[in-house]
């Protein structure tokens, strides 16, 4: 039986890899849109660190590289933004998959997704969970736009309230196709990732 501390840190380095992936695939390709934000590939990542890691580790690994990113890239003032709302895509979609892994497959212990010999999953109950946690970016980014042009238009009418939900509006669709590309990936992805992730069963 390993012990506490050989298994923390082999939790802390699987924890930085992942933050590694998800700035990586969040940095390396960006594809600007006309409302001055940026799609990627990252959020495929941010769903692997929940649906993997599981917990608060892959909900801080997959915040943690997301908000490097943008901070690398020079979009500071959504660091805050974008820490807060991959954090809670990640927990989202790993809850979402742990859920409902113990609903739907007979004999799964509490801890699922964690288990080193698991049963495959089906790739619905992937795509259920990654939606979850979509949906959460989706709401998130466009609440926080709201509030960012708000603050930075100077005032805090009616009309610049309105402004601020139109522009925000006009980003959902961007989202929507970052968030479903990263729902693939993170389908197809899961089972090779998390073969190389190597997790093991607690106590082994």
């Amino acid at each position: 039986m390993k012990n506490n501390s050989e298994f923390s840190t082999l939790a802390l380095v699987r924890a930085a890899v992942f933050a590694a992936l998800t700035f990586v695939a969040t940095f390396a390709v960006k594809i600007q849109t006309p409302t001055f934000g940026y799609i990627h590939m990252g959020d495929c990542f941010v769903l692997l660190s929940g649906l993997i890691l599981g917990g608060t580790s892959g909900a801080l690994a997959a915040a943690i590289g997301s908000a490097l990113s943008d901070l690398l890239a020079g979009y500071v003032i959504w660091v805050p933004g974008t820490f807060i709302i991959k954090f809670f895509v990640a927990l989202a979609a790993w809850h979402t998959f742990h859920s409902l892994s113990r609903l739907f497959i007979p004999g799964e212990v509490s801890a699922a997704p964690h288990l080193k010999h698991e049963k495959k999953f089906p790739a619905g109950l992937l795509i259920i969970s990654g939606l979850a946690g979509e949906l959460i970016m989706i709401a998130g980014y466009f609440f926080y736009n709201v509030i960012i042009i708000s603050l930075t238009a100077g005032e805090l009418s009616a009309a610049a309230l309105a402004a601020a939900i139109t522009e925000s509006v006009a980003e959902i669709p961007f989202n929507i196709l970052q968030g479903g590309a990263g729902l693939l990936l993170s389908t197809l992805l899961y089972p090779l990732v998390r073969r190389g992730a190597g997790t093991p069963t607690p106590g082994d």
